[in-house]
């Protein structure tokens, strides 16, 4: 079973006709994703190949019945399209974009709301389940269908943990790449939750970050809403206070948001904390034996 991307998807891709949403959209169709339309406002008419592009979220929704949208527009458009998409009910809107300004993701959140959808990113590698497709930048190869859920606020991270997993025989239920930004549609917890809920996902891998309060908020719900097995790694052990690394998101200020507070946080949890990010995937791998779930 998957979380969010499943057999049901019908894609829409906004901004198919420039070069990062034309790029991706042939991958993601190669990874079998159903990218039925694309939307490029003024190119309505147009085909990218055998893709249908049109003026409107809401005429690609009448026209071909699309329910998930993968955003690859510039940052100064990316805001108009989330918000086109939510007035569209689109279910799940995964948005690439990187740079969008915190004051429209404060909009954003107000817009989705009580909106009936789901977003994922900015600032994000997107969503992959294995067999059924992705919407985003993860690599294809990498991925094997299986029962372990990743969920991360780092893209590179994501991929190299993915790879680790699928290098020791331990297939993915769905992997999700949330973003890095200060704001974001889903946060850890939100995602936690549906993993929690999908039966045929057994275990979880969290990857965290330097940076606000979103891996500590992660802890109190596992500790009383999560019984599956959790293994975590931060990353920006190292980072200086006050200054940020790589992602928007990523700074200690305060006082507040370092490693060692997330670390802490969700040991008391029960959170299996890897210390070496070479060896996520092995830890995962021992704790799949202690239950007996996976043998490599």
């Amino acid at each position: 079973m998957s979380i969010l991307l499943d057999g049901q998807s019908r894609i829409v891709i906004q901004g198919i006709t420039g070069s990062e949403g034309s790029f991706h959209a042939r991958e993601a169709i190669k990874m079998g994703s159903n990218v039925v339309a694309g939307v490029t406002p003024g190119k309505g008419g147009l085909k990218l190949d055998d893709i249908p592009v049109y003026d409107s979220v809401a005429d690609a929704v009448k026209e071909r019945n699309v329910n998930v949208t993968g955003i690859y527009t510039p940052a100064a458009f990316a805001p108009d399209a989330i918000f086109e998409a939510i007035e569209a009910g689109i279910g799940l809107i995964v948005c690439m974009t990187e740079g969008i300004p915190v004051m429209e993701m404060v909009r954003v959140k107000q817009a989705l709301k009580g909106s009936g959808s789901w977003m994922i990113g900015p600032n994000c590698p997107g969503i992959t389940t294995p067999g059924i497709g992705k919407v985003g930048f993860m690599p294809n190869f990498i991925h094997k269908s299986g029962h372990v859920g990743v969920v991360s606020r780092s893209g590179t991270l994501t991929y190299e943990v993915i790879w680790q997993l699928t290098s020791l025989g331990i297939g993915q239920s769905t992997s999700i790449g949330i973003g890095g930004d200060p704001i974001v549609g889903s946060g850890f917890v939100d995602i936690l939750g549906l993993f929690e809920k999908d039966p045929l996902t057994e275990a979880v891998v969290m990857i965290g970050e330097i940076g606000g309060t979103a891996e500590e908020e992660a802890a109190e719900f596992i500790q009383s809403e999560v019984t599956k097995p959790v293994v975590s790694f931060i990353a920006g052990r190292t980072a200086p206070p006050g200054r940020r690394m790589g992602h928007a998101g990523a700074i200690i200020s305060g006082g507040k948001g370092t490693a060692a507070d997330k670390v802490r946080a969700l040991e008391k949890a029960g959170v299996a904390v890897e210390r070496n990010p070479a060896e996520i995937g092995n830890r995962v791998a021992e704790i799949l034996r202690k239950k007996k779930k996976f043998t490599a």
